[in-house]
């Protein structure tokens, strides 16, 4: 019997770190289901109280280990990573995972079954928020995106920042695995179905309202134009000559939407080499078709440092508005220098600027609330695999913070968005040539997460600590024992 006790039967372990894995594999790639995000915790919850700790928490890493299993091609083909931290952006998420599941575990099986319902999601939350606080890549990994496409599960983004989505995400498995735990009181289950139910069920009304409330076309019309093209040849010199024919396709791109309304046309980052913070043709054209155009260089000063760079030509001539980016991809990015500047185009209706990997950073978008942003606009250069999910961390900064954001990607996605994260126009460039124009509606709109910053995360911290004293504090009975003949 000892040994029965001590290794259990595979199959449920099998099985549950199969279904598990599904789906993490189908909820949290490049493409997520967003509904299978919500059910890849489940299996392995449901085991947790019905096995020793060590083989729920070994069932806990493999289940998620194998999920991101897709993300080793990306990072050692696209990215061009080395081995450990390629090995470091798979294990780190399962290593999280593995952690919650031992927490709720342990406060499950002293019969604090509200606290282990609470301990997943805040878990996941906290530990996300350390990576994030402490990453090169900023939030680019967080749970939370995998909900973009169900609109009213993103707006408690707007109080919460992007924490209190992935929170959403995994207390709802948390709250059934333990209605499923049968060694739970029923008053405990109730306890727990409407409390953690109930902050559901809240969270969606509020979503629901924030996207009736304010209808995608309301607010002041702007047309944009982006504009991506030729996709084997980047980096080129204007002068060059292949540089002079994919120049004259720009402007003939750039004149036609001009034609058609828009005021703004933007092309995707370091679309060109330049030396100098200028080029003509671009400047040239803005002035004659009374349009801002904004481009992406990769500017090489003889004296200066190399600099990852936006130039915005304005139709009443002048200096080009400048950005530079802020945070660069490791590695492939190592010869720029980062900048540290803010900057909103002048003669506009609080129009910023950014640079793809910066929108990654929840931090951004409260910088530009705070200098009353409508709209982002954001040059990018995206990696094919990652043109959906690249995208829509982008937008969840608009949601967070309150702005509608346009973004053209060489390789990705052309994606006009408001500030519910609505995807009113969309094109893919990923492989071949992509044009689109189309209206924002620009608003002023002030969020609770743009004012408070990242308070929900702390807050999770702090709750982390909490859960963690009842769990391994002292308590008045002897913990339960788990018997593994249970599966």
């Amino acid at each position: 019997m000892a040994s029965k006790s001590k290794f259990p039967s595979a199959l449920p372990i099998l099985l549950a770190i199969a279904l598990s894995a599904l789906g993490w594999w189908f909820g949290s790639q490049f493409h997520p289901l967003w509904w299978a995000a919500w059910l890849a915790p489940l299996p392995i919850l449901w085991l947790a109280t019905r096995v020793h700790a060590p083989w729920a928490a070994l069932a806990a890493f493999a289940a998620v280990a194998i999920g991101d299993i897709p993300r080793w091609n990306f990072g050692r083909a696209y990215l061009l990573m080395p081995v450990m931290p390629t090995l470091f952006m798979i294990l780190a998420p399962a290593v999280i995972f593995a952690v919650a599941v031992m927490l709720y575990r342990r406060l499950a099986m002293r019969g604090q079954h509200v606290a282990a319902m609470f301990a997943v999601p805040v878990v996941i939350v906290a530990l996300y928020y350390i990576h994030a606080a402490t990453s090169l890549d900023g939030a680019a990994g967080d749970i939370g995106y995998t909900q973009m496409n169900a609109l009213a599960v993103i707006q408690i983004a707007a109080l919460t920042g992007v924490a209190g989505v992935g929170f959403l995400v995994m207390l709802g498995p948390a709250c059934v695995a333990t209605l499923c735990n049968a060694s739970a009181p029923r008053s405990a289950r109730l306890r727990t179905g409407l409390v953690g139910g109930g902050l559901i069920v809240l969270a969606l009304a509020f979503g629901a309202w924030r996207l009736h409330a304010v209808p995608a076309d309301s607010g002041t019309p702007v047309r944009i134009g982006l504009v991506s093209l030729d996709n084997a040849d980047p980096l080129l010199s204007p002068t060059s000559a292949k540089g002079e024919k994919l120049m004259q396709r720009y402007v003939e791109a750039i004149s036609n939407m001009a034609a058609h309304g828009a005021r703004y046309v933007m092309i995707p980052e370091d679309a060109w080499v330049v030396s100098q913070a200028d080029v003509p043709e671009l400047r040239a054209l803005a002035a004659r078709e009374g349009v801002t155009v904004i481009t992406g260089v990769d500017y090489k000063p003889q004296d200066k440092p190399e600099r990852n760079m936006l130039l915005a030509f304005h139709p009443h001539g002048g200096a080009p508005s400048i950005y530079m980016k802020h945070h660069l991809v490791p590695g492939l990015e190592r010869r720029y220098t980062p900048w540290k500047g803010y900057t909103m185009l002048s003669h506009s209706p609080g129009i910023g600027l950014a640079i793809c990997k910066y929108m990654d950073f929840p931090a951004m978008g409260r910088a530009y609330a705070a200098r009353d942003a409508q709209l982002l606009l954001v040059p990018a250069w995206d990696f094919t695999l990652d043109d959906w999910q690249h995208s829509r961390q982008a937008i969840m900064r608009g949601v967070e913070s309150g702005f509608a954001i346009a973004r053209v990607a060489r390789n990705g996605r052309l994606t006009l968005t408001d500030d519910r994260g609505r995807v009113l126009d969309e094109a893919n460039s990923a492989r071949d040539d992509a044009q689109l124009m189309g209206t924002l509606w620009l608003r002023h709109t002030h969020t609770l997460y743009a004012r408070w910053g990242d308070w929900f995360a702390w807050l999770d911290l702090i709750a982390l600590v909490w859960l963690m004293v009842l769990a391994w504090g002292r308590s008045r009975g002897a913990d339960p024992v788990v018997r593994p003949q249970h599966v």
